[in-house]
């Protein structure tokens, strides 16, 4: 039953988006290139629909959500390339998607770069360290409230929302023990917490990343939404702490030591971050030229780690084994960049191929540019940007958010602040609607669940349309 509603929650608004475009057909044919109303686009749609409603269903049916995308991608554009083939046009379809190969290339580069640094630092104890020092120092259920949600609004902006909800949802669950009312509201707060601060950050979320390498925000003009975006967590976060016990826990006897080199990696992730934003800012590149310069940082250093624990050439099987008795001893894993690459999240990027391809191919039929009409000619900007992030809550926020860049709406600078705002935390509005929601979901199965956030969720939509007003009041002067 639950997953049949999370199913309908789904596709409900993308069978309606369509049926609002084909309204709109006839005022708008020259915009939607004379395609959107043959049978290629019509399949192309209802591919679309039934793949990404699979998505949801991932851990009951047990199915990667890059899968049913991957399929879709090369399906929809099959039917692009037949679709302007049959109207004698060879080139469009070509150019259509090697543009989109371009914008999930960049992508692709940086949240590899970025991912790969984060497996550095787990590797090396850093995040585990954070957590033991906060699980033994016996702090009071209240006050574990407060800090994970502080800690994850901090911490987001710098290692992405689903990273840092993961982190804080880990020592909720170990502080909180069997108080599943506490846990719940913890993992709530982290969940709105995460993604308000991932909104006002290119590094915080997946959607920010796009808006700043699509040059609509420059990198220190999301600090702009920070305010806002504070608000968006600390409404509800008030409201949902009058209802956490004051008890304190039992402190627990938890030691980590971060491993050598870990203060050297957070530097160099800092470094890379400063050396992305001087590829964008000043040499006028891709930021994800940036993060790979970066990479090459953490690269080198990786050497110096394999040097300093005496392993350079004792595990790797491609340089070859010094001798027999070099080999390290079962409970060692020594340090290899080659490995953290290997453990990025590989569903997820597929993921972003799949979605970028499904929303190009869509566009080349032109539905895009008639949804563009409707949302933001119709509603006006404004409305238009505030749907998005209740859309973000239903459908997911990435979709979403790089069909409104792909429709590219003519619109003030302030009206691309709020959309970026409204996409990054509109997903706080449902546990579904956001990847740091998902992800507890599952580490918490059972405490932290759908129907536990949904009771909240008046109280986070009164911190989305309150955090809405406050860029609104704030940021006038480029509305």
């Amino acid at each position: 039953m639950k997953d049949a509603v999370k199913l309908m929650r789904i596709t409900v608004p993308l069978l309606v988006l369509p049926a609002m475009v084909f309204a709109q057909a006839e005022a708008s044919s020259a915009a939607a290139s004379g395609l959107t109303d043959t049978a290629y686009g019509y399949f192309a749609v209802i591919f679309f629909i039934v793949a990404y409603a699979l998505v949801p269903l991932e851990n009951s049916i047990h199915l990667r959500k890059s899968k049913p995308v991957l399929l879709a991608a090369g399906v929809i554009w099959v039917l692009v390339s037949l679709a302007y083939a049959g109207i004698g046009d060879t080139h469009t379809a070509h150019d259509g998607i090697k543009h989109s190969l371009v914008e999930y290339a960049e992508l692709f580069l940086f949240l590899l770069a970025a991912m790969t640094y984060i497996n550095a630092m787990e590797e090396r104890n850093v995040f585990q360290r954070l957590r033991a020092i906060l699980v033994s120092r016996g702090f009071s259920l209240r006050q574990i409230f407060w800090i994970t949600g502080i800690l994850a609004f901090v911490i987001s902006p710098v290692a992405d929302n689903l990273t840092t909800a993961l982190l804080m949802g880990a020592v909720a669950m170990t502080v909180g023990g069997k108080n599943k009312g506490f846990i719940s509201l913890a993992c709530i707060n982290i969940v709105v917490a995460a993604n308000a601060g991932g909104a006002f950050s290119p590094f915080g979320d997946i959607t920010t990343l796009m808006v700043w390498q699509k040059g609509k925000v420059a990198f220190s003009e999301f600090f702009s939404i920070a305010i806002p975006s504070l608000v968006n967590w600390l409404v509800p976060a008030v409201v949902m702490s009058l209802f956490v016990d004051k008890d304190v826990p039992e402190a627990l006897d938890e030691s980590v030591t971060m491993k050598y080199g870990a203060w050297v990696i957070m530097g160099l992730f800092l470094a890379t971050i400063v050396t992305a934003v001087c590829f964008h800012n000043i040499l006028h590149l891709p930021p994800a030229t940036g993060m790979m310069l970066g990479l090459g940082y953490l690269g080198m250093f990786s050497y110096h780690i394999k040097r300093h624990e005496n392993q350079t050439m004792k595990y790797d099987p491609i340089l070859g084994v010094r001798d027999t008795d070099a080999a390290p001893s079962p409970d060692f894993i020594p340090f290899d960049i080659m490995k953290k690459i290997s453990r990025a999240e590989w569903d997820t990027l597929l993921f972003f191929y799949g979605i970028i391809l499904c929303v190009g191919g869509l566009a080349q039929f032109g539905y895009l540019a008639l949804i563009s009409q409707f949302m933001y000619l119709g509603l006006g900007a404004t409305w238009a940007n505030t749907f998005v992030g209740v859309l973000s809550a239903i459908v997911d926020n990435i979709p979403v958010m790089f069909a409104v860049l792909t429709m590219d709406p003519a619109m003030s600078h302030g009206q691309w602040l709020l959309v970026t705002l409204t996409a990054g935390t509109g997903g706080s509005m449902l546990a579904i609607g956001s990847a740091a929601g998902v992800a507890l979901l599952g580490t918490a199965r059972g405490t932290y669940t759908f129907g536990g956030h949904l009771k909240w969720t008046p109280v986070i939509a009164l911190g989305y349309a309150l955090s809405i007003l406050c860029h609104l009041w704030l940021n006038k002067a480029v509305m």
